[in-house]
């Protein structure tokens, strides 16, 4: 494996390394052991996997509060997506900056969000697969979004009408929410 460092500390890019032959590929996605040696020790406890039908939804930004903050690893399984995550940590060097990465079925990248950011996701094909590890289980009461278009964070999906849940459309500004992450 791999580590791309990003503009934002501790949002890494995670390269597997993939093996292919006349029958295919194969690739380890994911080994506790071989994290710990990159300097990346989480206690991944829970795993995600969503179907956006459409090119164009997009699914963020999204985040649970503290004590139920959740750093997330992102690969995309079956399209393309543009993946991002917001510093969402007051104090930090980086507070309202995003990253955006191309995650594929192809490049086979995964996204490392850490706890205090936001996260969301733009599908860039139809029948986009995401699937990603969380170390903290779902809690409904801690369960928060910020807008995607606020525009103190000032994301460029490249997009102008995404496709939007009803939760994501009236999500609130961050200026607005209730984030309580520190640095």
């Amino acid at each position: 494996m791999n580590i791309v460092k990003t503009d934002i500390e501790d949002v890494l890019i995670i390269e597997p390394k993939v093996f292919g032959d006349h029958r295919g590929w194969f690739t380890e996605t994911y080994s506790k052991e071989k994290f710990k040696e990159l300097g990346i020790d989480i206690d991944f406890i829970q795993d995600n996997h969503s179907l956006s039908a459409e090119n164009g939804t997009l699914r963020g930004l999204h985040f649970q509060l503290e004590p139920k903050a959740q750093t997330k690893l992102v690969r995309c399984t079956k399209g393309k997506i543009l993946d991002v995550a917001v510093d969402l940590r007051a104090g930090s060097p980086t507070y309202k900056k995003w990253v955006g990465v191309e995650l594929s079925d192809e490049n086979k990248k995964q996204l490392l969000v850490p706890k205090g950011f936001a996260h969301g996701f733009l599908t860039l094909t139809d029948d986009a697969e995401v699937q990603y590890k969380v170390d903290e289980y779902y809690s409904p009461e801690n369960d928060r979004g910020i807008r995607f278009d606020d525009p103190e964070i000032g994301i460029n999906w490249g997009i102008e009408n995404p496709i939007l849940s009803e939760k994501d459309l009236n999500a609130p500004f961050l200026n607005n929410g209730d984030a309580n992450f520190e640095y």
